[in-house]
């Protein structure tokens, strides 16, 4: 074990780590998964695997293992969600709130055709749209948090919205 694996065993070191690199990845989780809560989660998971294989990493490799295990455990959770939608859909559907399974297919598609529309942007207009119309956050705002022009933002924007019209019809 060399000087550079101990500091990231040591509790200090690793708070250090942690904290400096908690909110990128955090946003990183979060664009994946489009979901706040899972993306906490899967942050988490990855420090304390971090954590657990401490002796293992080489400090200076560390931020890399850390974004690298955030996506591992994302696809290992889209993985698990794939298995589970094929288990529903074997089982017979209980609805729950009494809306037509018509208005249930009709939502079901509108959600896929999303998802699937969302996922031919550029990672420069998904994370725009994602800043924008999940977070809340004005073009000034994005623009700031990007260290880009608002024209750059307007534009991203703009040519994400024309591909989302473009897959999607009513949106």
């Amino acid at each position: 074990m060399t000087k550079s694996d101990a500091k990231l065993c040591e509790e200090a070191y690793f708070n250090e780590f942690y904290l400096k690199h908690v909110q990128h990845a955090s946003n990183f989780a979060y664009y994946k998964c489009g979901d706040q809560d899972n993306a906490l989660d899967l942050v988490q998971d990855a420090f304390s695997k971090i954590w657990e294989n401490c002796a293992k990493i080489d400090f200076a490799k560390a931020k890399t293992y850390l974004f690298t295990t955030v996506n591992n455990l994302f696809l290992n959770k889209v993985k698990h969600n794939k298995v589970v939608m094929e288990y529903a859909k074997a089982s017979p559907y209980i609805d729950e709130n009494n809306e037509s399974p018509e208005y249930l297919l009709e939502e079901e598609e509108f959600k896929k055709k999303l998802q699937a529309a969302i996922s031919l942007l550029s990672d420069a207009q998904r994370e725009v749209f994602l800043m924008n119309r999940i977070e809340g956050k004005k073009y000034r705002e994005i623009a700031e948090l990007l260290d880009v022009s608002q024209k750059a933002v307007e534009k991203r924007m703009s040519g994400a919205l024309k591909i989302l019209r473009k897959h999607i019809e009513n949106i």
